[in-house]
């Protein structure tokens, strides 16, 4: 009897690929629970989507047009590698990493459309603020990290789109980053997994990935200035962290 055919390699979707990320220096303690993780997410999903304004941090630069490029440094500021990602028509996370071969930092899913987010950024800066209140805080957590806080407010271009959830990193989220370690700087589509069964119901899988300037402006504000290569006017990125 013969042996069955085994399908062409181009109709099979990739297997998702084992996950060699290591820990980054600044990590600290076990994962929260993914079962709160979810039961919070579901929430959150639900939340109406409302527009005040709000005012945004100038934005301070070396260069005259306002950009930061790969080479130029803010004083006191930390490189890190910094991505968006997300399904076309669902909601785009923000993964920081200290480098791309490491677990992320911190992960934020944002109230934000990944395309809608992205096709933004294809037409000039975009500026998201993301602000949480002292006054949520119990006395007991007064210490909390800024980076610690679990919900925010998320302005874009001083509207307000939602709100952002830190979260853990899920196993398609470290796919995600496996598939991405050796990539510095870049954009694109991410091929189909197998057992990806989002795919069609929320779009494919883009994401932007470039290095961010991380400033400490004080224990209650954060800034990370999205960095473009010399010569480049892709697009522009800041992102605000504040505690008010």
């Amino acid at each position: 009897m013969s042996a069955p055919e085994t399908p062409p390699a181009s109709t099979r979707s990739p297997a998702r690929p084992p996950i060699s990320l290591h820990q980054p220096s600044a990590h600290k303690g076990p994962a929260k629970s993914a079962r709160l993780f979810r039961r919070f997410r579901s929430v959150f999903k639900s939340l109406p989507i409302m527009t005040p304004a709000c005012k945004i941090p100038v934005l301070h630069s070396h260069h005259s047009n306002g950009r930061l490029h790969e080479g130029a440094h803010i004083h006191g500021g930390t490189r890190l590698t910094g991505t968006l990602f997300g399904h076309r028509k669902g909601r785009i996370s923000l993964a920081i990493q200290e480098n791309p071969k490491c677990l992320p930092m911190v992960l934020i899913e944002l109230g934000i459309q990944t395309g809608k987010l992205l096709q933004d950024m294809g037409m000039g800066m975009v500026r998201i603020a993301m602000e949480c209140e002292k006054q949520q805080q119990q006395q007991s957590s007064s210490t909390k990290k800024l980076m610690e806080e679990p919900v925010w407010s998320l302005f874009c271009n001083g509207r307000k789109t939602g709100y952002g959830v830190k979260r853990e990193a899920t196993e398609e989220d470290l796919s995600v980053m496996q598939v991405l370690c050796a990539v510095s700087m870049g954009a694109g589509v991410l091929p189909a997994s197998e057992d990806d069964s989002e795919e069609s119901a929320e779009g494919e899988m883009t994401y932007m990935r470039a290095y961010f300037e991380r400033v400490v402006g004080s224990k209650d504000s954060e800034t990370y200035y999205m960095m473009n290569p010399d010569g480049n006017s892709g697009p522009e990125l800041s992102i605000f962290f504040v505690r008010i």
